[in-house]
């Protein structure tokens, strides 16, 4: 057991488990070298850019991206994943994350006084973070089911306060 939120093997014929309640699970698969990785990602992965640098270790290791295979697994949805106006400024602007690509996000900016609490759709971030690394939309799935609203499928911390978890796994077996 590793106590870590990205875990990549390029071992044939292994297996890379993650823990997860309302953040991601992103497991990925080189098809043609059998490397893997399996990420938990959440808002602070996505601001410290934890996709890229996957990707940048797949590289190092003889990937190419054109073969990975990306899962993003249940998840909080943007419905259920209320940020306060704080940190929701932060994700966007302190940590300059997907600036040149999030029209949409920007103009809530502008009725940011409007909001309590304002919805993050973490998926859809994960997801945009892939495009921007030139990982073939077609190589994405993306787990349309949200941990918060399933409580007969999921566990969530943020519905139930508790430790816990559902686990996520992939194979590099040949």
């Amino acid at each position: 057991i590793v106590n870590a939120d990205v875990l990549i093997c390029d071992s044939k014929n292994q297996n890379l488990w993650i823990y997860t309640a309302d953040c991601m699970p992103i497991l990925f698969a080189d098809k043609y070298q059998r490397r893997i990785a399996a990420i938990h990602c959440g808002r602070k992965g996505l601001e410290k850019n934890i996709i890229s640098n996957a990707i940048k270790s797949f590289e190092v290791k003889g990937s190419s991206r054109k073969d990975l295979l990306v899962a993003i697994g249940p998840s909080i949805s943007g419905d259920n994943y209320l940020l306060d106006k704080k940190t929701f400024y932060n994700f966007f602007f302190t940590h300059n994350v997907f600036l040149s690509k999030v029209d949409e996000e920007i103009s809530k900016l502008d009725n940011l006084n409007n909001y309590e609490s304002i919805p993050l759709d973490i998926k859809k971030y994960a997801y945009m973070q892939l495009l921007m690394e030139d990982i073939d939309p077609k190589n994405i799935d993306i787990s349309n089911k949200c941990t918060y609203s399933l409580p007969n499928e999921f566990h969530s911390w943020r519905r139930s306060k508790n430790n816990k978890r559902q686990w996520s796994v992939i194979s590099s077996q040949i």
